[in-house]
């Protein structure tokens, strides 16, 4: 389980750039990652358009905004060109990093998957905070009102 304090799993994964991410490359930087369960439906959209409007205003606070979700690179591609997304999307299409972030569990009626959680990752690596069972809708405003006392 992972808990505020811990050092953050590290992971590489495919993004949506067509490169090679790892945890390391974010590292002097706070690092805003959020998971989500599948491109393009109703609530990951929200959630994606309301952090691709405030990505200036996270950046201006030292962050950096990724998404992670089991879709494949294809799936980011098309989800990030449609609402013209300017962050990064990293695919786990095996679920090994969202199950490090323990962000894999029951979604009720729909099954077992990918839960809605975000993360907070200081410059140092370790986890700073944890937002469980976020709404979409606002979920940026949450993450700027943190990084904004947390400085």
């Amino acid at each position: 389980m992972v808990e505020i304090g811990d050092n953050a799993p590290d992971f590489s994964l495919e993004g949506s750039d067509g490169k090679a991410h790892t945890l390391r490359e974010f590292g002097g930087k706070r690092l805003v990652l959020y998971f989500y369960p599948k491109d393009d439906t109703p609530g990951c959209t929200t959630e994606a358009k309301c952090f691709n409007g405030s990505i200036n205003e996270i950046r201006k606070l030292g962050a950096e905004v990724v998404g992670i979700s089991t879709d494949s690179i294809e799936s980011h591609g098309k989800f990030k060109s449609k609402y013209n997304l300017g962050f990064l999307l990293l695919s786990d299409t095996g679920g090994k990093t969202v199950k490090a972030y323990d962000s894999y569990g029951s979604r009720g009626i729909f099954g077992n998957g990918t839960l809605r959680k975000t993360y907070i990752i200081g410059k140092d690596g370790k986890i700073e905070k944890i937002f469980n069972k976020v709404k979409p809708d606002g979920h940026d405003m949450e993450i700027i009102a943190f990084l904004k006392e947390a400085k």
